[in-house]
């Protein structure tokens, strides 16, 4: 076989001869063995690998083409950006990105926390927002506090406000690396219809390993005679699905009429566990599709011609991951409450169930990410078994696009809500309690009883939510794929 049809092979068939890519990778200098893999599994996996010149399989003639491109780049991760599809990081202006999710990390340890609902963390979940008539001085919004946390022990409420850091005014080109300690204070500020005046209080955070249980609020409302289940769910972590499953056997046995669903600060998860989530909410169509996963055409031709297909179908499902019995609600009908947090394991819940009952979004449009992932390791067939002992380097990149049923998932910039209402910065109200201005809009349109009035206030320009700046940048994963 010549040289370059024997790179081809290599290169677009590596599922299936390890043994042929073991001995092609003892020609990799040690000094680009991370970019060697950064290649290699973006080749295979990536979502637009034909639309970038550089992933095509033709691009080099043998191993010692590819190693001459890759040691140009001395730093895997500006590889890894260069090998993106108009990454969010070289395309930044609104609209412009194909690709805004990707990621790379150095420590495949810190990757594996956030997917599970592990960081370190102080225990403030913010918003952050630019201040009036300003485009570049910025405030954070204290959305809720985790329990447990340093935050929750000094009493941070929902609804704090703060405009410096150890005295240093927060702005748009500081606000991260003022964020980044693992300990700082916050200066605290009161707000007054978008004008922030230092109160001259202040408090000490320190962060800790801490791991969010994402159902944070779980409450029943009773209301003439409507019982009304109210669930805030926060993260898609496999880890808490018997937690889920137990709020929702809690709201089932308190015969809940309707439920609210508030994802408003969630920006995604596992799919696997979305697929429960909306198999919680209904129950009537286990074994029905849910979604729809459209991988590059290298990847389905190779699963297809296996039989491996059904990888691709997420369907409604009666258990858990682990065995356990899904307490399911068999609902027709839904509110879910959404933000400009709101993210790709959220907006899947909500266009997976569209064809199969009545959905009511209350809030604000979501973010727009219809696209997932799957984790790469350093490794003969990319999983953590056999990865590289000599560094930690792993990627999550795009890999999939997914749909509903009816085959639907173009919403990049957005699901836009049936019931607009954004929220107060004001008046945020306590989670979960009828008076709080978002579930109360929800609550009106479920009962009746007359419609929220137009309150005039102040809606301050965010830049992002912080969990979606830090945190994988609204993950949605794929963590049950066979790899071959």
């Amino acid at each position: 076989m010549k040289k370059n049809q024997y790179f081809f092979v290599l290169i677009t068939f590596t599922f299936f001869i390890f043994s042929c890519e073991v001995q092609e990778d003892n020609k990799v200098p040690e000094s680009i063995q991370v970019q060697n893999f950064v290649w290699k599994g973006l080749n295979l996996y990536y979502l637009w690998q034909t639309d970038v010149p550089d992933l095509a399989d033709h691009r080099f003639a043998d191993q010692s083409d590819l190693n001459s491109y890759l040691s140009a780049y001395s730093d895997p991760k500006v590889l890894f950006q260069n090998l993106l599809n108009k990454p969010i990081s070289q395309y930044p202006t609104a609209g412009e990105a194909i690709d805004r999710f990707s990621v790379i990390f150095s420590d495949y340890t810190q990757l594996e926390g956030i997917l599970s609902g592990t960081t370190s963390n102080n225990g403030l979940e913010i918003g952050i927002y630019y201040k009036n008539n300003s485009l570049t001085e910025v405030f954070g919004v204290v959305k809720y506090v985790l329990p447990g946390s340093d935050a929750a022990a000094k009493n941070i409420r929902r609804g704090a406000i703060f405009y410096a850091i150890d005295g240093t005014s927060l702005n748009i080109n500081n606000y991260r690396t003022l964020l980044a300690p693992t300990s700082y204070t916050i200066n605290l500020a009161d707000y007054d219809g978008g004008n922030i005046t230092p109160n001259g209080q202040s408090v000490l955070l320190t962060k800790s390993v801490l791991s969010e249980n994402p159902v944070l609020v779980t409450n029943v409302i009773e209301s003439g005679a409507h019982r009304i289940g109210y669930l805030m769910y926060n993260g898609f972590y496999p880890n808490y699905e018997s937690t889920l499953n137990q709020a929702f056997a809690q709201l089932k046995s308190a015969g809940i009429t309707e439920l609210v669903l508030d994802l408003r600060y969630n920006s995604g998860g596992s799919i696997a566990t979305a697929t429960r989530l909306a198999s919680m909410i209904t129950g009537q169509f286990s074994g029905q599709l849910f979604a729809k996963e459209q991988w590059n055409a290298k990847v389905e031709s190779y699963y297809n011609a296996r039989g491996w297909s059904q990888q691709f179908y997420d369907l409604y499902t009666t258990t858990l991951g682990n065995g356990e019995v899904i307490q399911s609600l068999r609902l027709n009908k839904i509110w879910i409450l959404t933000s400009k947090a709101t993210a790709s394991a959220s907006e899947l819940v909500i266009n997976g169930l569209k064809p199969y009952m009545q959905v009511i979004q209350v809030g604000d449009a979501t973010v727009g990410k219809n696209v997932g992932s799957i984790t790469l390791y350093d490794s003969p067939n990319f999983s953590k078994s056999g990865a590289s002992t000599k560094h930690r380097y792993a990627m999550q990149p795009l890999v999939l696009k997914i749909v509903n049923k009816d085959g639907f998932g173009d919403y990049i910039n957005g699901l836009e809500p049936d019931i607009e209402y954004k929220e107060n910065l004001g008046q945020m109200g306590i989670l979960g309690q009828a008076d709080e201005p978002l579930l109360q809009k929800a609550i009106q349109n479920i009962t009746g009883a007359g419609r929220l009035g137009s309150i005039p206030f102040h809606v301050p320009k965010a830049i992002k939510d912080e969990r979606i700046e830090v945190l994988m940048q609204s993950e949605m994963y794929k963590d049950n794929f066979k790899l071959p």
